[in-house]
């Protein structure tokens, strides 16, 4: 019979593990699988998609607001496409 030791881990390493797994939980994509709820990404729809622009007016990155590649691509494009038509601003500017 061996006896199975448990060792403890020092404060300091359990910070770097809790920081590396994260905070919350999962990030689930907004759009994916939500077709009835009549979300859907439109350049003209220029209220939603200044939710996924900071204050200088960059595009958050998916990482952060948590959509899948495929709907971050179609999102930024649409972006872009706000930003020609000058529906979304390309910068904030600060007064």
């Amino acid at each position: 019979m061996t006896k199975k030791i448990k060792l403890k881990i020092s404060a300091r390493l359990f910070k770097k593990k809790q920081r590396r797994q994260g905070f919350g939980g999962e990030k689930h994509c907004r759009f994916c699988g939500k077709e009835d709820q009549g979300i859907f990404l439109d350049y003209k729809n220029a209220t939603f998609l200044r939710n996924f622009l900071t204050e200088r007016g960059k595009i958050l990155p998916a990482r952060i607001s948590g959509n899948c590649s495929l709907h971050q691509r179609s999102l930024s494009a649409a972006i872009r496409k706000a930003r020609v038509m000058a529906l979304v601003p390309y910068l904030a500017v600060y007064q």
